[in-house]
């Protein structure tokens, strides 16, 4: 039994906090309390109480800033040394490389990996709470998030939605056999997909060096 990654195992795996890592990324620079309370309809001592747990675990840091005559107010921004995915589930990353040794990279053998990754996919997705996230996208991302594979949501919409990995976790592995590692995660991005939603499919699965990240995910709602 592989060790699955849950959502109480991650800082990020509850849902305001992973939001507010996103929306910090998105905006590029600092933020104050009430300004992200604000975009998340809360009192900001929730946000702040988020942060603070965000700040302890090395994920975004507090400044101080004035303005005016006014008491300093604090402003938050993602940590340079941020690292919100993590390393790889154990049992996962082992894997990884020992398929990368094993596997041959022939057509039948890479359907065999992309079947297998499928099956890990289902599991990863039959341990996420779909329920806490609202949503199958914001579910989806958050299953990818435990894995470490710093998703970011782009182009939602009724029809599906797209998604980058700003970090390739197996990139040792990917580096001694592309192929190989590559098929196996497409196959597990299925297999998440089928177990949260089953009317959504994988449309597009592109790799991109795994040093620079960067692959792109994209989903469809099922025909």
């Amino acid at each position: 039994m592989v060790d699955l990654p849950r959502k109480s195992h991650g800082v990020l795996g509850q849902p305001t906090r992973a939001r507010l890592f996103e929306m910090l990324e998105d905006l590029g620079h600092p933020a104050a309390t009430v300004e992200l309370a604000q975009k998340l309809g809360m009192h900001p001592n929730g946000v702040r109480n988020h942060l603070e747990v965000m700040q302890e675990a090395g994920l975004v840091e507090r400044r101080r800033s004035r303005r005016g005559r006014g008491r300093p107010r604090d402003e938050w921004a993602i940590s340079a040394s941020a690292e919100p995915g993590g390393s790889p589930p154990t049992a996962y990353a082992e894997l990884a490389r020992w398929l990368a040794r094993a596997c041959p990279t022939g057509g039948e053998r890479l359907e065999e990996l992309e079947s297998v990754g499928r099956e890990l996919g289902r599991e990863v997705g039959r341990n996420t709470d779909r329920e806490s996230w609202g949503d199958a996208p914001d579910a989806i991302a958050a299953a990818l998030t435990t894995l470490g594979f710093q998703p970011r949501l782009t182009d939602r919409s009724e029809g599906g939605f797209g998604c980058e990995l700003g970090n390739c976790p197996y990139r040792e592995a990917v580096r001694e056999n592309q192929p190989a590692i590559c098929g196996l995660h497409r196959g597990m991005t299925a297999g998440l997909l089928e177990a949260i939603d089953p009317e959504l499919k994988l449309s597009e699965f592109t790799p991109r060096d795994p040093d620079q990240a960067g692959c792109v995910v994209v989903v469809a709602a099922g025909g």
